[in-house]
């Protein structure tokens, strides 16, 4: 077994975006720094995020990304989200010349051709240029201490690592093929940490019954998803909503929209819920209505169908007419008012069918984890084991899509490569 001595350093454990950012800012006040990823490179998990585009962040006022977490989530992140702002880490990747557009929705992306993959080497070259000893391929078996303050590392090779300042940034259990398989909360655990259950978040939604085969791939623009307590249950209680994109899977629904209900879906488990779409969200019933009647008059010889077509993908006319027990055939003329009831009845709420699971696996955050109370906000410093620092995802936090959860991920890691530098610098100074 080899020992390898980091007691005036800094080390991190894990890769990813808060990994990145606290070992690029611990080193750049001065520390020896070590960044520890067990993949055999770095920022697995940023290159699969927006579909390999990467939405790095928000746009905005701190004070309004900060309010789109829950209040609990908002209080805790206040004190980072003002220390490293969303301007500030664009700035980190426009000064090695990316170019970075803003979305009318507000989130912000790299200019094509630029992607995922050039915001992790972005990232790279800043940790060069701030002097990181970066291992890959070197994974961390337990994580070290004793009376009550951090010692250490040990790596799966039985390597031991010391240290009295260690961060620990491995994320959660989401894509678990990226790499974050959920290793720190064990550890945490051990340590005394209280770990708040784990759940999925940002994920898709598999449904019951199964969309057909041709149904995946296809996809509703700028609608609003709704998913409430199955009937059986609370009869119409609504559980929450979301507007933007859908797209059918092969098990059932993924898209902005799913990802936006998909935690509060997570959470009414084992309790079913279903989920509908309103297919025209800026249009009232009453509105939807004079369209249908409108159509009718103008075209009393064309079918019904040919009106659903203008409002879905062609694939979908069908099985919304059914949905809503209206032969697609039926000319204009002879759609009757119970028939136009329904149609527009389906049309603002269109049920698509129960949740039957939202696989933890397949989110792109996870909530739960480690809870906010053991932690301090001001510095990422671990309230139960002097010398240890938490960031990122293995936090309990989990705010909606947009590139709220990256700046998260930012500004965490940055206070905590902040905090755990200037402990360094306290220690050798009292030496």
């Amino acid at each position: 077994m080899t020992e390898h001595d980091w007691t005036h350093g800094v080390v991190v454990v894990g890769g990813g975006a808060a990994g990145m950012i606290a070992a690029w800012r611990a080193a750049s006040r001065g520390v020896p720094t070590l960044l520890l990823e067990k993949k055999n490179r770095l920022g697995t998990k940023i290159l699969i995020s927006g579909g390999g585009k990467c939405n790095v962040t928000h746009a905005g006022p701190m004070e309004d990304v900060r309010a789109k977490f829950r209040p609990d989530e908002a209080r805790f992140l206040r004190p980072s989200f003002y220390r490293f702002t969303n301007v500030q880490f664009v700035e980190m990747l426009t000064d090695k010349g990316m170019e970075l557009y803003t979305r009318p929705d507000g989130r912000i992306f790299p200019v094509a051709p630029h992607d995922a993959k050039d915001v992790v080497t972005v990232l790279e070259a800043h940790l060069q240029d701030a002097g990181v000893q970066v291992r890959l391929d070197a994974a961390v078996a337990a994580v070290n201490a004793s009376d009550g303050h951090i010692n250490g590392v040990t790596l799966a090779s039985g390597e031991v690592i010391a240290t009295r300042h260690l961060i620990v940034a491995v994320g959660g259990s989401s894509y678990p093929a990226t790499g974050t398989t959920g290793d720190g909360w064990p550890w945490m655990a051990r340590l005394g940490h209280t770990l708040v259950p784990i759940r999925a978040a940002l994920a898709p939604l598999y449904l019951d019954p199964t969309p057909p085969a041709d149904w995946s791939g296809v996809a509703l623009r700028d609608v609003v998803l709704r998913a409430r307590r199955a009937p059986s249950l609370t009869p119409g209680k609504e559980l929450v909503r979301w507007r933007g994109d859908l797209l059918w899977t092969h098990k059932g629904v993924s898209g902005p929209t799913a990802l936006g209900v998909s935690r509060e879906v997570a959470e009414a488990i084992p309790e079913a819920s279903i989920v509908e779409v309103d297919v025209l969200p800026d249009e009232p019933f009453e509105a939807v209505a004079a369209r249908v009647l409108g159509h009718c008059k103008a075209h009393p010889r064309r079918a019904i169908s040919d009106l659903v077509e203008t409002v879905v993908p062609q694939r979908l006319a069908g099985p919304l007419l059914a949905a809503a027990g209206v032969d697609a055939q039926t000319r204009g003329a002879y759609l009757s008012q119970k028939d136009r009831n329904r149609l527009v009845a389906t049309l603002k709420s269109w049920t698509l069918g129960r949740v039957r699971h939202v696989p933890l696996e397949r989110g792109e955050v996870v909530a739960g984890g480690v809870a906010l109370s053991d932690v301090d906000p001001q510095t990422m410093r671990s309230r139960k084991v002097e010398g240890l620092y938490l960031c990122g995802e293995i936090l309990d936090i989990a705010g909606p899509v947009g590139g709220y959860n990256l700046q998260a991920a930012w500004s965490t890691g940055f206070v905590a490569g902040d905090a755990a530098a200037k402990g360094v610098v306290s220690l050798v100074g009292a030496i």
